[in-house]
């Protein structure tokens, strides 16, 4: 039961004295309130009174400073730790005082906290911090020197369901250490679930909490109880984000998205120019609706007629594509305003990222007073394949499919252009979003969601101005259709708090790495990996099950098909005895069964396929990894037809499993690789990495979506 009246008033009292931090005694009461276990402790103001408290808790006991003016009490002396008796408690008051005055002579100093020392068990941190783009966060990690070394803690957005907390015990890397090794006693793990949850409910209802630590917490068999408490608070009155209501994100971007007219402000009919491009793109992308150019000169322009404003349009339009300079946009975008236009894609450079930040905030300002919503600025602009939207200045593409990909850069958004044209990857959406003065990836989630030719959303993002907002959707959406990010700059640390533990350890990429796998985003690592998830995930069929069964022609490709596996947390199945019998049948003696099956080299097409029958039809195997080695009595052709059959004859029976293959050999598997790609099996020539990637990030959506 949570007593919010009661730490209200602690925080009040905080405020009116002018203070930052809370006392360790405010600590344990405000713990209290909320159900989070502390020791037993009492503050002292005289050695007669420490000797007393202490006696009456039973030896040993803990001794600190209680200080408003003194937060880092160890610092200061003013810690003493394993007190046995009366005589050495009178002998620590002393010494405590004497220490915070010779440390800060002018600090107040209430008394000195007399606690239980607690004894044995797990030492382990649960803090909180928050952060600039996700707000309220709670952590978990190793207690002690260790947090501090090995830095191995883990964040979730807070508050924290019990399901997360417990995701949190087994998030980091020393999980194991908390089950019991070496004879010593597994944690209770429901009792330090429900400090961390109770931690992520204290912060989430008073936002002035801006850090706190419980360290080191002793987690034994039958308890979790925090020694030290350490809360800091921020008075500071935030402003709340820009957020507008799904309803009206959701008629705004269907507007520009799948608008029925475009205008093109600064239209061209000469070659070269950014508005020239643009229009051609419109024109020659196939693009069904009205195509208003807009020139302060021309009369027409590439046979359409040209307007001196949108204002001179008669009728609506949807969306405006800007391709002028800079310092022409605001005026252009009020007159947009005026017409009520629902989007601006603002193609020119020359704003925040050139160091001109107030042009920037100007439109803002001015989309926001006019219920404009700013694709950009700094963009290529868009491309809608299933409306034959060509919205850019880049090369045309309308290969249609059912993956929507948007990027922050520029140069990504080409490198994501070249590569589905090179894969004949089909695509449903291509989008810049620039310096995301307003449409955002959440803008994006929003609409993808719900669009019918989506079934795979990939992003690349540089930062998120609202990680919080994109994680509250992200959650939804991912859950229907795998959300794929690229987050750039994940070498870069980025901790705000620093004065605490837990602020410290809190690099910025950390958080992103774990809020997007509580909200079951599959992250990519590499610009390569986006494009090869967002390629092979949604051809991919959904697994029913974590068992995996590598088929191999090759012993050293199932060896590193292994190894993948490991490194993508997917299961290889332990050989039942019956199927592992069933496959001797089709392979040579000096093949191996097991996990993997190695079926040896030399091999007809037959063995492939028996083989890879028997893993499709037995439904213990969930998902099968192939293992290709180029041969004279198997050419790359032969076998990549062979598998195609196979998996067509088992889905005739209504059975289909996710299939990948890796391809050894010459440059023929190169064609072999794309011919099973083209007929649904992702397949990649000279790399065992690649496709038990794409399979692992397969599999994680399908954990994070509940399917498994």
């Amino acid at each position: 039961m949570k007593d919010k009246a009661k730490v209200r008033q602690i925080l009040d009292a905080v405020k009116v004295g002018g203070r930052d931090a809370l006392t360790a005694p405010e600590g344990k009461l405000v713990c209290d309130a909320y159900g989070i276990a502390v020791p037993q402790e009492g503050t002292a103001t005289n050695a007669t009174e420490a000797q007393k408290m202490a006696a009456a808790m039973g030896f040993p006991v803990v001794m600190k400073i209680v200080s408003p003016d003194i937060l880092h009490k160890t610092e200061a002396g003013g810690v003493i730790v394993g007190v046995k008796s009366a005589e050495e408690a009178a002998i620590a008051y002393d010494t405590i005082i004497a220490n915070a005055k010779k440390y800060k002579a002018d600090a107040s100093i209430i008394g000195v906290q007399v606690q239980q020392m607690l004894k044995g068990g797990q030492e382990v941190i649960i803090g909180a911090v928050t952060d600039s783009s996700f707000g309220k966060l709670v952590a978990f990690g190793l207690g002690g020197v260790l947090v501090e070394v090995l830095k191995d803690i883990t964040f979730r957005l807070a508050p924290a369901s019990m399901a997360d907390a417990y995701s949190m015990l087994d998030g980091i890397q020393a999980a194991e250490m908390l089950k019991g090794v070496r004879g010593s006693d597994p944690v209770d793990r429901e009792a330090l679930a429900k400090l961390i949850v109770g931690v992520s409910e204290l912060v989430s209802d008073f936002p002035e909490i801006s850090e706190m630590d419980l360290n080191p917490v002793f987690a034994s068999k039958d308890s979790a109880i925090a020694a030290d408490v350490r809360i800091v608070l921020d008075f500071t009155v935030k402003v709340p984000r820009y957020r507008p209501a799904e309803s009206d994100v959701l008629q705004a971007m269907n507007r520009i998205l799948q608008p029925r007219s475009v205008a093109v402000i600064g239209a061209s009919a000469e070659t070269g120019k950014i508005g020239n491009s643009v229009m051609k793109n419109l024109i020659n992308g196939g693009y069904k609706g009205n195509i208003y150019p807009i020139h302060p000169k021309a009369e027409e322009i590439l046979g359409y007629k040209a307007y001196k404003s949108v204002k001179d349009v008669f009728g609506e339009i949807d969306t405006a594509v800007f391709a002028i300079p800079a310092k022409l946009v605001a005026a252009a975008l009020i007159e947009c305003g005026e017409k009520k236009i629902a989007g601006a894609v603002l193609i020119p450079s020359g704003f925040a990222e050139s160091g001109e930040p107030a042009l920037q905030e100007e439109l803002v300002a001015i989309g926001r007073k006019y219920h404009i919503r700013l694709m950009g600025p700094n963009i290529y602009g868009f491309y809608h394949t299933h409306v034959n939207l060509c919205a850019t200045f880049c090369t045309a593409y309308d290969v249609k499919g059912s993956v929507a990909l948007s990027s922050q850069s520029g140069g990504i958004g080409m490198a994501i252009i070249g590569f589905s044209r090179s894969a004949k990857m089909g695509v449903s959406a291509i989008v810049g979003l620039g310096n995301k003065s307003d449409i955002n990836e959440n803008d994006l989630l929003i609409f993808f969601e719900q669009d019918p030719n989506t079934k795979v959303i990939a992003q690349h993002c540089e930062d998120l101005k609202d990680g919080r907002a994109f994680a509250e959707v992200a959650r939804r959406v991912s859950r229907k259709k795998p959300v794929i990010v690229l987050k750039a700059g994940r070498t870069l640390a980025g901790a705000k708090a620093a004065s605490s533990h837990t602020g410290a350890l809190a690099g910025n990429d950390k958080i992103y790495e774990d809020v997007f796998k509580q909200c079951g985003v599959i992250r990519a690592r590499s610009l390569r990996e986006l494009l090869e998830f967002a390629r092979g995930v949604p051809i991919l069929p959904t697994p029913k099950g974590e068992n995996i069964v590598i088929i191999t022609g090759a012993g050293g490709s199932g060896v590193l098909l292994s190894d993948a596996c490991g490194d993508n947390k997917l299961q290889l199945m332990p050989m039942p005895a019956d199927l592992d019998t069933a496959f001797r049948k089709f392979i040579p003696p000096f093949g191996s069964a097991g996990n993997p099956v190695d079926i040896t080299g030399g091999e007809p097409p037959q063995t492939y396929k028996n083989t890879v029958l028997l893993g499709l039809s037995d439904e213990r195997i969930h998902a099968l990894i192939l293992g290709y080695w180029h041969t004279i009595v198997t050419p790359p052709m032969v076998f990549a037809r062979i598998m195609v059959e196979a998996r067509d004859e088992m889905r005739a029976k209504g059975i289909e499993k996710p299939m990948v293959a890796s391809l050894a050999g010459d440059v023929e598997v190169e064609e072999a690789a794309q011919y099973l790609y083209e007929h649904g099996i992702p397949a990649y020539a000279y790399s065992t990495e690649l496709p038990v990637q794409v399979l692992g990030a397969k599999y994680q959506w399908a954990r994070g979506a509940g399917l498994l």
